[in-house]
């Protein structure tokens, strides 16, 4: 959002907060909409061992099918879940009109090793169920080519959060067990309002102290024209430098250890050792200039 602002001919910080909000309820879209999938999966299996055992000369094994995955009951536990139902259905979410993805990913599946192993494990547990489904999100809906061209055909804001949203499902599952009921409460959208203000005031402030920040980013990028900077790199530095000074409760080990996560996303390696570079150093600077004003747990390392 901040790249978008600063490319914008229309440098309006509340259509930029409004702008980043939206995003961000899209990420939940997301959220909701990729849990779906794994039941969707679920779904092609049984129509597929449906359709085997009403062949008209239907093998041993088309008549006794192995259901392990249709069964599972972690899926069957989203199935029934009455938040992701009752979202997907007021959102008007579906995957009806992309039965290619799921046939595509169900055949990926099925000649993957860990559900080979999976399905020929007779002793079934739930703690299997609950590690099939989540390695089912990591190892296969993730890296599936097809579902980025067809997230990024429903929505621009979609294909940079799909690995950030499959996390966060992930954990979500992790919090699964066999007493979860349908009125089981999944993530929301926000943790709480500090989390809101958060995001709100992060992009605020950053924007309102834009001279200062990039001063700072100046004087401590030795031997650098600010020109010849990659234009991503900057705006990484000034939102870790925006946390430094003006969020108190937010530690600064913490700021350092997201914004170089961050930058291994949007820049190359060689951007990475350089963000880590301005950023230590300007944190140093400001730590001695007394510029740094932690509080509560922020305290902790800061000295």
């Amino acid at each position: 959002m901040l790249y978008a602002y600063y490319s914008s001919e229309e440098k309006s910080i509340s259509k930029t907060e409004k702008d980043l909000f939206f995003c961000i309820d899209k990420s939940y879209d997301l959220y909701h909409y990729l849990m779906a999938l794994v039941i969707e999966i679920a779904d092609y299996a049984e129509n597929r061992i449906e359709i085997k055992k009403n062949k008209l000369q239907p093998t041993e094994e088309d008549l006794h099918p192995n259901t392990k995955f249709i069964d599972n009951q972690v899926i069957q536990q989203l199935r029934s879940n009455n938040q992701l139902n009752k979202y997907i259905d007021q959102k008007k979410l579906s995957w009806k009109d992309n039965e290619g993805l799921i046939k595509d990913l169900y055949l990926m599946m099925v000649e993957w090793d860990l559900y080979k192993n999976y399905m020929a494990n007779e002793n079934s547990s739930f703690v299997d169920d609950r590690k099939f489904v989540e390695k089912l999100f990591s190892k296969i809906i993730l890296i599936s080519e097809n579902l980025y061209i067809i997230l990024e055909e429903q929505s621009i804001f979609w294909n940079d959060d799909v690995e950030f949203v499959v996390s966060m499902i992930v954990k979500t599952i992790k919090q699964f067990n066999e007493l979860t009921d349908p009125n089981h409460a999944l993530m929301p959208l926000y943790k709480d309002q500090e989390d809101y203000d958060y995001a709100k005031n992060l992009i605020r402030k950053s924007i309102i102290n834009h001279d200062e920040l990039r001063e700072l980013i100046n004087e401590h990028a030795q031997n650098w024209d600010m020109e010849r900077i990659a234009f991503m790199d900057i705006l990484i530095m000034q939102l870790a430098i925006s946390e430094f000074l003006y969020f108190p409760s937010i530690p600064t080990k913490v700021s350092m250890n997201e914004y170089i996560e961050l930058s291994k996303y949007y820049s190359t390696e060689k951007s990475r050792n350089f963000i880590n570079g301005v950023l230590d150093k300007t944190l140093k600077d400001l730590k001695k200039e007394g510029k740094i004003n932690k509080v509560g747990r922020g305290l902790i390392g800061e000295k």
